[in-house]
C-alpha cells in the first residue's frame, strides 16, 4: 500500500475520544420541507438545519459530530480527528515534537521540572531537576491553578520559536532567566534496553511509531556487543501504531523468505508482506511478553513469530485487533482514519475481536475478561473463532479475539487490596516520590549510579511510615490489615517511583522487574533447553 503526506497506514487500536450526545428527536411539521439534494443528501440537509433550525447553531461543530457519529457505525477503529487535536493525535507516531523539552510535574500549583530531556533545548542551557518555572514570557504562571493543558499551550510552541521562563532554584535567591528557543524534541518509543542477566537482553516497546524499527535496531546493536544471546521483547500494554514498524522488526527475528502478515479489504487487493533480508536475531531464544493491552502491531509481531515458531509468547490473551486504517487529510485540516483492510497472520488467522455488539460493548469488553476470572485462569479464555489453524510444528493456535500466549502467566493479585487501590487512585505514591525527591535530593545524589540506588536504598519500616503520614494527609485513612498484605508491592513501586525521577527508565524498570511475574516466567523458561 502506498504512502504519502496525507495518506499512512495505521494499525491503531485506541480511537481518539470524542464525546457525543445520545438522543434522536423526530417530529412532524406543517410548511414544505425543502427540496434535498438526493447527491449530497447529508451536506444538504446539515445546510438547511443550519438555515432553519430555531436557534442558532455552530454548523462546523454539528458537522464534526455528524461525521464521528457516522464513523462510529462502521466499527470500534475507524476515527474522525478534527484539525485542533491532529498534531497531538500524530506526535506519538511521528516520533517528535516541538517545544523546550522538560518533563514536569504540578506540584503545589507550581511548576516543577522532572527531568530535562536529553539533547532538547532546556537540557542544553542547563535546566535542572527540580527547578520551579514560576514566569513564561513575563506572565506569573505560579499559585494560578495552573493545569497541565495551560502549560502545554504555554511552553510548546514551533521549533525556533522563543519562550523566556523565569525559575527558581534551591539555594538561589533570585530568579533564573533563560531564553529558550524551541526545538523538535523526539519522543523514544523504545522505553528501555538493557542486559537483564549476563546473556539476556530486554527490550520494552511502548508503541510502533516511525522511529521505532531506527531505535530498535541500535538497541540490538547495543546488547549483542554486551554478549546478547536470549532476547525478552516486552510488547505489554504496546497499543499498535504503524504497520512497515511491525514488519521491519518481525523482519529481524524470522529466517529466510517467509510471510510476516498480508492486508485485504473490499477495495483493497491481498497485499503481503515478506521477510527481505538477514535479521540481527534469527538465532538464540526469543520471548515476547503480551497481555490484554497488546494491540494491532504488537499482536502482527507476536502472530508472526508464533505461527512461525520462532519464539515463544508468554503472559495473556492480547487485546484482539486486527482492522487496518488509513489516515487521509481533509481540506480543513482535520483527518479521517478509515478502515480500509483486515490483516492476517501467516497462518491466515484473522485475530479481530466481534464488535456486532456496538461500540459500548467492544469498550467493556477487557473489563468482562476480568469479570469471567480470563485474567486470572487460562481455562476462563473463550475462543471467539473455533477455527483451528497449525503452526509448522504442528501446534495448535486460534484467531478471532486476540493472540493467546503459549505459556499463561495470571494478573498478579497476590499484593492487591482496596487500600493500596485508594493509595494509588488518590494520586499519593506518585506525589510522595516527587515531594521526597524535592527534599532529599542532595543526599540521594550520594548514590552515583542506578545501580547502587537498587543495591543500598532501603524502603524500610520508616520510609514506608512516613509515606503513611503523608498519604493520610491528602486524605487516604490507613488500613493495618490491608497494608501489611500490598506492603511488598508499596516498597518497590515507591523506591522505583523515586528511582526513575532520579535515573528515568534506567533506575525504575531493574527495581519493578523483581517482582514482576510476568518477566520472571519468561526468564525461568530461558533457563530450559530449546526444543
Amino acid at each position: 500500500m502506498s504512502e504519502s503526506s496525507s495518506n499512512r497506514i495505521f494499525i491503531i487500536p485506541i480511537v481518539v475520544g470524542l464525546a457525543l450526545a445520545a438522543g434522536i428527536y423526530i417530529g412532524t411539521t406543517l410548511t414544505p420541507a425543502p427540496k434535498i439534494s438526493s447527491d449530497n443528501k447529508l451536506n444538504s440537509i446539515l445546510d438547511y438545519i443550519q438555515q432553519e433550525y430555531v436557534d442558532t447553531l455552530n454548523k462546523k461543530k454539528l458537522t464534526d459530530e455528524t461525521i464521528v457519529k457516522l464513523l462510529e457505525q462502521l466499527d470500534p477503529h475507524s476515527a474522525y480527528i478534527p484539525q485542533e487535536e491532529l498534531k497531538a493525535a500524530n506526535e506519538p507516531l511521528e516520533g517528535n515534537f516541538e517545544g523546550i523539552g522538560i518533563e514536569f510535574h504540578i506540584q503545589e500549583d507550581t511548576i516543577m521540572v522532572v527531568s530535562a530531556l536529553s539533547g532538547g533545548p532546556s537540557e542544553t542551557l542547563g535546566i535542572k531537576p527540580g527547578d520551579r518555572i514560576v514566569k513564561v514570557d513575563k506572565k506569573l504562571v505560579a499559585g494560578i491553578n495552573i493545569t497541565n493543558e495551560m502549560v502545554m499551550k504555554s511552553l510548546r510552541g514551533a521549533g525556533g520559536s522563543i519562550v523566556n521562563v523565569s525559575i527558581f532554584r534551591r539555594g538561589q535567591a533570585k530568579l533564573i532567566d533563560y531564553k529558550i528557543v524551541r526545538g523538535r524534541i523526539p519522543i523514544n518509543s523504545l522505553e528501555f534496553t538493557y542486559m537483564i542477566t549476563p546473556q539476556t537482553g530486554y527490550i520494552k516497546i511502548s508503541r510502533f511509531s516511525a522511529t521505532t524499527y531506527d531505535e530498535f535496531i541500535l538497541a540490538m546493536q547495543r546488547l549483542k556487543k554486551e554478549g546478547l544471546r536470549n532476547l525478552i521483547l516486552d510488547l505489554r500494554g504496546n497499543p499498535g501504531g504503524f504497520l512497515d514498524a511491525a514488519t521491519s522488526i518481525s523482519d529481524e527475528f524470522i529466517g529466510g523468505k517467509k510471510l510476516i502478515v498480508y492486508t485485504e479489504g473490499k477495495s483493497r487487493p491481498k497485499t503481503e508482506y515478506f521477510t527481505s533480508h538477514d535479521g540481527l536475531f534469527e538465532q538464540g531464544k526469543l520471548i515476547i511478553l503480551i497481555d490484554e493491552g497488546s494491540a494491532s502491531a504488537a499482536e502482527i509481531v507476536s502472530g508472526a513469530i508464533q505461527d512461525w515458531d520462532r519464539g515463544t509468547l508468554v503472559g495473556r490473551r492480547s487485546f484482539g485487533k486486527g482492522l487496518v486504517q488509513e489516515q487521509t487529510l481533509l481540506p480543513d485540516g482535520s483527518a479521517i482514519r478509515l478502515t480500509i483492510a483486515r490483516y492476517y497472520t501467516p497462518t491466515g488467522r484473522s485475530i479481530q475481536k466481534p464488535y456486532d455488539h456496538g461500540f459500548s460493548a467492544y469498550e467493556d469488553e477487557l473489563y468482562d475478561r476480568l469479570k469471567n476470572g480470563e485474567l486470572l485462569n487460562q481455562d476462563s479464555i473463550h475462543q471467539t473463532d473455533t477455527i483451528v489453524f497449525k503452526t509448522p510444528s504442528g501446534k495448535t493456535v486460534y484467531g478471532g479475539g486476540g493472540i493467546t500466549p503459549d505459556v499463561f502467566v495470571p494478573l498478579d493479585t497476590l499484593y492487591n487490596s482496596e487500600y493500596i487501590n485508594r493509595l494509588f487512585a488518590s494520586g499519593s505514591v506518585n506525589q510522595f516520590a516527587y515531594d521526597y525527591v524535592d527534599q532529599n535530593r542532595a543526599t540521594l545524589m550520594k548514590y552515583e549510579t542506578a545501580q547502587e540506588f537498587k543495591e543500598k536504598f532501603k524502603s524500610d519500616a520508616a520510609f514506608i511510615q512516613e509515606f503513611i503520614s503523608y498519604s493520610e494527609k491528602k486524605g487516604v485513612v490507613k488500613n493495618d490489615k490491608d497494608l501489611q498484605k500490598s506492603m511488598p508491592l508499596l516498597q518497590v513501586q515507591l523506591k522505583a517511583y523515586i528511582a526513575r525521577l532520579l535515573w528515568k527508565n534506567e533506575g525504575m524498570y531493574p527495581i519493578l522487574h523483581e517482582r514482576d511475574v510476568t518477566l520472571q516466567k519468561a526468564l525461568q523458561l530461558l533457563q530450559q533447553p530449546m526444543k
